[in-house]
């Protein structure tokens, strides 16, 4: 052999390797306390592509997001999915939020939602169910941060383990 060859399999045919690389697959869910508002004040950061797949496979819709040719229907069945996916109890009881609305940033979707009118003086805990994702990805990793009435807890949601909670 060669010294080229050589050398070639060393340094180049290891790095063949690692060029069908594993992609993750993750969201980022932050819900803070707004004392001003009284409201729980959500978002969820999502990857858009991956929401662009789940939104053609579950709906056939060929959303395209973030581009200037984003289908009309996008925010519409973004907010329909996040709403069977996302849940939120308070001691207990299902609430529902209102969806705010959406911005790109990079290659992620942030979406907005809010709790209004919360009462935190009398609330004891807060559950999250996060699906968002795992019908479509079995790899799918929700993270989940609370930060309310200075306690954070943070949890790591997967397809078999969908709920976190804070008690207050």
């Amino acid at each position: 052999m060669r010294p080229l060859q050589i050398i070639f399999l060393l340094l180049v045919v290891p790095l063949m390797a690692f060029t069908g690389a594993h992609k993750f697959y993750l969201s980022v869910t932050n819900i803070g306390y707004s004392e001003k508002e009284d409201s729980f004040q959500i978002t969820t950061r999502i990857f858009i592509d991956d929401m662009e797949k789940l939104l053609d496979e579950r709906y056939d819709l060929g959303a395209q997001l973030s581009t200037e040719v984003e289908s009309p229907m996008a925010d519409e069945y973004i907010e329909k999915y996040m709403r069977t996916k996302l849940l939120f109890e308070i001691d207990g009881v299902q609430v529902e939020y209102v969806f705010l609305g959406k911005k790109y940033d990079t290659d992620m979707m942030i979406c907005y939602m809010e709790i209004p009118k919360v009462g935190l003086e009398k609330i004891r805990s807060v559950q999250i169910q996060n699906e968002i994702l795992t019908d479509l990805f079995d790899e799918q990793q929700n993270v989940v941060h609370f930060k309310i009435n200075n306690k954070k807890k943070s949890f790591v949601l997967i397809k078999s383990d969908t709920k976190g909670m804070l008690n207050l």
